[in-house]
């Protein structure tokens, strides 16, 4: 378990995190959850584990005042090459102002396939291919 990738999973509506959490892991990858901003940035603050890649939603509603926004830029200043994916329903337009650089947005629903896909890509652009 210790070579898969670990990927932080910030999404506040359990169904969702569901789905996500299984795709992920049915991709091959260690999923650890967050089901707020605040909590995703206490995980991104610990030194253990290193994330390979965020995916989060980009509002996070009823658990604190973070957004997904804010989460990836705290994290992106952590590590600079950490992948990031969005999720979201309806923020699609802000992406262009309020997303980090080299990152992915996809707009719910969104097929399981198009998640593992993007987040191998983000994972091969940043040179971070599994050996």
């Amino acid at each position: 378990m210790e070579d898969l990738f670990v990927i932080l999973l910030v999404e506040d509506e359990e169904l969702i995190r569901n789905v996500v959490e299984d795709t992920l892991d049915d991709g091959g990858f260690k999923v650890v959850l967050a089901e707020s901003g605040e909590e995703a940035v206490k995980l991104l603050d610990a030194s253990d584990p290193k994330y390979r890649a965020l995916v989060t939603d980009i509002k996070l509603g009823g658990h604190g005042t973070l957004t997904g926004w804010d989460v990836a830029r705290h994290a992106r200043s952590i590590d600079p090459e950490l992948a990031v994916v969005y999720m979201t329903g309806d923020s699609a337009a802000e992406w262009a102002s309020q997303g980090v650089p080299n990152s992915v947005l996809l707009t719910k629903p969104f097929a399981p396939a198009q998640l593992i896909t993007a987040v191998a890509q983000l994972l091969n652009v940043g040179g971070q291919t599994p050996t």
